[in-house]
C-alpha cells in the first residue's frame, strides 16, 4: 500500500478523459449534424466530400447555365411566332394585290400595311436578351455538365437571304408584278422560319432534358455526401447516452479511486 503513487486513481482518470473526449465529440456531432467536426475525425472522408460538394456547386451553377439558355430560346420563338403571324399576313396581302379587279390606288392601300410589316420585322431582328443579340445568327455556347463541357446553339439570322429577300429587299406589291415577286419571297422566308423555329424547337428539347439530368446528377452526389458527412441521429444519440453513462460512472470511480489511500491512516493509528 502506498501513498505517493495511486495508481488506481491514475487509471480512472485516464479512463474518464477518454469518456469524456468522446461525450464531448459526439456531443459537438449532435449539435452540428455533421460526422466530420474537425479533420481528424475522417480525413479521406472529408477530401472526398469536399470534391463532392464543389461538384454539386458545379452542377446547380451548370443548371442556371441551362435554364437561362431555355429562356433565350422562348424569347426567340416568342419573336418568331409573331414574325410568323406578320408573313402570313403579308402573303394574304400580296394575293389580294394580285386581284385584276383592283386598281392602283387599292394595292397602294395594301402596300401601306405591307411596308408596316416589314418595318416591325426589322425592327424585331435588333432585339436583345440581357444584352445579347436574339438574331444576328452568333452562334451560342451553352454549358452543360460540372465539368464546363458545351454544346452550341447555331443562331437565328433575321438579316439571312431568305428573311433580307422578303423584309428589306422586296420593293412592295404596289402593281401585279411585284406583288407576285414578292409572294415568291415570301412564301421563302416563311419556309425559312419554320425551320428555325423547328430548330429553336430541337435545342429546346434538348436544354430541358439536360436540365433534368444536372438535377438528377446533384442530387445523387448529395447523397452520397451525406453518407460521408451527415450524422445518424438515433445511433449518435445512443453513443451519446452510453458516453454519458460512462463519463458519470467513471467520475464516481475516481472519487472511490481517490478515497483509497484513506485507508493507510489505520496502519499510522
Amino acid at each position: 500500500m502506498v501513498i505517493n503513487t495511486n495508481i488506481q486513481a491514475q487509471a480512472a482518470a485516464s479512463t474518464l478523459a477518454a469518456s469524456s473526449s468522446m461525450l464531448a465529440r459526439s456531443l459537438s456531432r449532435l449539435s452540428s449534424g455533421s460526422k466530420i467536426t474537425s479533420p481528424a475525425d475522417d480525413a479521406a472522408g472529408l477530401a472526398v466530400a469536399s470534391r463532392l460538394d464543389a461538384q454539386v456547386q458545379r452542377l446547380a451553377a451548370a443548371k442556371s447555365n441551362v435554364g437561362n439558355a431555355v429562356s433565350f430560346t422562348q424569347t426567340q420563338d416568342g419573336y418568331l411566332k409573331k414574325i410568323a403571324k406578320a408573313l402570313e399576313r403579308m402573303s394574304e396581302l400580296s394575293i389580294l394585290a394580285q386581284d385584276v379587279t383592283k386598281g392602283d390606288d387599292d394595292r397602294a392601300l395594301y402596300q401601306t400595311e405591307f411596308a408596316q410589316l416589314q418595318s416591325y420585322i426589322e425592327n424585331t431582328a435588333d432585339k436583345d436578351f440581357n444584352g445579347v443579340s436574339l438574331f444576328d445568327g452568333a452562334t451560342l455556347s451553352v454549358t452543360i455538365d460540372s465539368e464546363g463541357n458545351t454544346f452550341d446553339m447555331d443562331g437565328i439570322d433575321l438579316g439571312a437571304t431568305a428573311y433580307d429577300v422578303a423584309i428589306a429587299n422586296t420593293t412592295g406589291i404596289a402593281t401585279t408584278t411585284a406583288a407576285v415577286a414578292a409572294l415568291e419571297s415570301i412564301k421563302t422566308a416563311i419556309n425559312t422560319l419554320a425551320a428555325d423555329r423547328a430548330t429553336i424547337g430541337a435545342y429546346q428539347s434538348r436544354l430541358n432534358f439536360t436540365s433534368e439530368q444536372l438535377q438528377i446528377n446533384k442530387e445523387n452526389l448529395m447523397a452520397a455526401s451525406s453518407v460521408i458527412q451527415d450524422v445518424d441521429v438515433a445511433e449518435e444519440s445512443t453513443q451519446y447516452a452510453r458516453y454519458n453513462i460512462l463519463v458519470q460512472s467513471g467520475t464516481a470511480m475516481l472519487a472511490q479511486a481517490n478515497a483509497m489511500p484513506q485507508s493507510a491512516l489505520r496502519l499510522l493509528q
